[in-house]
């Protein structure tokens, strides 16, 4: 993995970040993210995490693989839950997903082209670049929340959003800000974008840019740590805190070469809404998502066995529905692979209709599931001591005694319940539930557009004919 010392701008707690390994609120998740990026170099995992590119013996993350058969859809499958699994589904922008974009473009790079004559060579470039080079990719596409009832015509918001202030020779110049980058202090590049629809007079906001971490100008600013180093206490935070930040762009140059798309809203429109793309990258997301919900379920059956409590008939009900969740996400990721299809250009694209139906129910599935949780284990997550360390302390005797579990030692069960706590009541567990909540977009408008986009007349016409034939029965003499 690229060495992140490149001069990039990190702020945290008003101070710039100098040594971000060194640092406690990064350290942790940089250990998992190496040691994740590292499988391509075990002969053991490497195939499981990666492909040969071309005839060489060079290995690259099946992220960057171009499905053209299951086969290598599968690859791609394998590949995200490995990682996934490795992390019980809690680093949701390992870069995967970022990748899984770019490959979609590269992909289509040929239907793409027809928006801007340089897209192809353009995107055929940075893949290869991103893909030889291993780099840490993620997406930066919401606009800053200043006042939701104001529109580019306000001159608070237009100066705010991320837009062209020049063009040069050399690219073009950018003011504004971005969010929510997740994983920004760890990547190499911005994927940038928006989910705006533009007015053709609103040229300078549209565009679709890949920024480089480390670029003049660009201020990462993150939101407060929720790393805990103490791994006894806080597993979790201890190795999952992915960091979410705000991008401070201040005339920020962006070479043409990193410019994918400029000026026009309706292209830009296009491009965010490629299928092929689209497809890929969020295949990445339901993968996750089943790795999960296996985990908050795990965690759930070993606390309701490590009280006594799986035996009674309105606890198995709750455990029942957690698995009822894995199979409904597991079914839609199966459904959305068997039913691949080729795109125009050959590319086996995974079915976006379950990929969506999954990221829209998963906005309810996992705050039930932490909720579940939370009624299987009471009071219990707040009875733990304060560290492990109490149980070699002078009181060690009682601390064995008085929490002791139905069927496993003290020290186990107080072990489990401060992983469980790490879940739903820390910071790092309060920011997973909203993050999966929100991140595939306002749920509400997930559930509309997929009504809108739905063949809704194949539902319709059987019923009009049936009244069509009630009628004409009813009309008949006996």
């Amino acid at each position: 993995m690229r060495s992140l010392n490149d001069g990039r701008q990190v702020w945290l707690e008003g101070v710039q970040v100098g040594q971000l390994s060194e640092h406690p609120a990064f350290k942790g998740t940089l250990d998992t993210i190496r040691q994740l990026f590292n499988t391509l170099d075990d002969p053991a995992i490497r195939d499981i995490v990666g492909f040969k590119v071309g005839n060489t013996d060079r290995y690259a993350h099946s992220s960057f693989l171009v499905p053209y058969t299951h086969e290598q859809l599968a690859k791609r499958s394998r590949s995200f839950d490995y990682w996934s699994q490795q992390t019980h589904g809690m680093m949701s922008r390992l870069s995967d997903y970022a990748r899984s974009l770019v490959t979609g473009w590269y992909a289509a790079r040929k239907e793409l082209g027809r928006l801007d004559p340089h897209f192809e060579h353009k995107i055929t470039k940075y893949y290869e670049e991103a893909r030889d080079g291993d780099l840490f990719l993620t997406t930066a596409i919401i606009d800053p929340q200043i006042d939701r009832s104001k529109d580019l015509d306000n001159s608070r918001i237009a100066d705010r959003f991320l837009h062209v202030v020049k063009e040069t020779s050399e690219g073009i110049v950018v003011r504004g800000a971005k969010m929510i980058a997740t994983g920004a202090p760890y990547t190499h590049d911005f994927i940038i974008s928006s989910f705006l629809k533009f007015e053709a007079k609103d040229r300078n906001y549209a565009h679709v840019l890949i920024v480089p971490a480390n670029s003049p100008g660009l201020h990462i600013v993150c939101r407060e740590s929720f790393a805990d180093l103490r791994g006894q206490d806080h597993p979790l935070s201890a190795r999952y805190e992915e960091m979410d930040a705000v991008l401070f762009f201040e005339d920020v140059l962006i070479p043409w070469e990193r410019v994918l798309l400029f000026g026009d809203s309706a292209k830009v429109l296009a491009l965010r809404n490629n299928k092929s793309a689209n497809a890929l990258a969020f295949h990445q997301n339901i993968v996750r998502y089943v790795a999960k919900l296996e985990f908050v379920a795990g965690i759930t059956f070993a606390v309701a066995d490590s009280i006594g409590a799986g035996g009674f008939l309105h606890v198995q009900e709750k455990l029942g529905e957690l698995i009822t969740q894995i199979d409904v996400i597991k079914a839609l990721v199966i459904a959305s692979e068997t039913q691949a299809k080729p795109d125009e250009t050959g590319v086996l694209v995974p079915e976006l209709t379950y990929i969506h139906t999954a990221r829209s129910i998963g906005t309810k599935f996992y705050p039930r599931a932490i909720e579940i949780l939370q009624q299987v284990g009471g009071g219990g997550f707040v009875q733990a001591p304060s560290g492990m360390e109490d149980f070699y302390g002078p009181l060690t005797n009682l601390m064995h005694r008085y929490f002791e579990g139905a069927s496993i030692s003290a020290e186990k069960k107080v072990q489990l319940f401060k992983l469980a706590w790490d879940l739903i009541g820390s910071p790092l567990g309060a920011r997973h539930e909203l993050y999966e909540r929100f991140y595939a977009g306002d749920p509400v408008r997930g559930y509309a557009n997929q009504y809108n986009d739905y063949d809704k007349q194949r539902l319709t016409d059987p019923v009009w004919q049936l009244l069509k034939q009630s009628s004409k029965n009813s009309r008949t003499p006996m």
